[in-house]
């Protein structure tokens, strides 16, 4: 489902998207200000996965656009997210051993939005996000998918390393991409599998790469040493590709 409305403001606006089940990514509100409407907004907001932000009245007023925010404004999502069962029975209804992309805290949605988009097309089954520090289904998101975010799932998940963990009890193995580890064509990546991209700046952090099976190096010839993160989504993803269809 899609939503019209990407961005709530006003005590009555906010409190009647939580209540009437619109799926809210963020939420900021005028630090310091508690009085009983705000309480009332936190209250429905903890039921969800909003992520809740106090912060100052000219950040407020710059999300807002206007000075009439009444001190909260509310980020929605511009698709529903999946679940994770959801991922892995789109893998079962297709015969396939499951294939899906796991993001790092990727900030920039024109990445979101590539990797999405590659994801659809090397047909892997879903995109898997995290909670916090990382874009959410934005518009500008789902414009750079050009249109794949309406056949690929994407879950939004708290724990990163948790989920790995728990689709190892489904018989994935994982792969992450990192300039240290073994050339990417001297790995089996064969069979049910997870592609994990960090990052933008920092890569895939230690606790995920931990968690990981196989670290994976993109050979580089140029004179710089590091590829955008979406490209190097695909250069992988497209490695998988290669050898499942061998």
């Amino acid at each position: 489902m899609r939503y019209n409305e990407l961005t709530f403001q006003g005590r009555n606006a906010v409190l009647e998207a939580f209540r009437s089940g619109k799926t809210i990514d963020k939420l900021f509100i005028l630090d310091g200000c508690q009085d009983g409407p705000i309480k009332s907004i936190v209250r429905e907001a903890k039921k969800t996965d909003a992520i809740i932000n106090y912060v100052d009245k000219e950040r407020l007023d710059r999300l807002a656009g206007t000075g009439h925010h009444q001190g909260v404004v509310a980020i929605g999502a511009a698709y529903e997210y999946a679940e994770v069962d959801d991922i892995l029975a789109a893998a079962r209804e297709k015969g396939e051993d499951p294939f899906i992309f796991i993001l790092d805290e990727i900030e920039d949605p024109h990445n979101l939005g590539a990797i999405i988009r590659t994801a659809n097309l090397a047909g892997a089954h879903g995109v898997i996000i995290p909670k916090r520090r990382a874009v959410g289904l934005t518009a500008t998101v789902a414009k750079t998918s050009a249109g794949a975010i309406n056949y690929t799932p994407v879950a939004k998940v708290t724990n990163i390393s948790q989920t790995i963990e728990e689709l190892k009890k489904e018989g994935l193995w994982f792969v992450c991409a990192d300039m240290g580890g073994e050339t990417m064509y001297n790995l089996n990546l064969k069979g049910p599998i997870g592609l994990v991209i960090g990052n933008e700046g920092n890569g895939v952090s230690r606790l995920v790469k931990d968690k990981c099976d196989f670290i994976a190096s993109i050979p580089m010839k140029g004179d710089i040493d590091s590829l955008n993160a979406s490209v190097a989504a695909g250069v992988l993803a497209y490695e998988i590709v290669r050898q499942r269809f061998n």
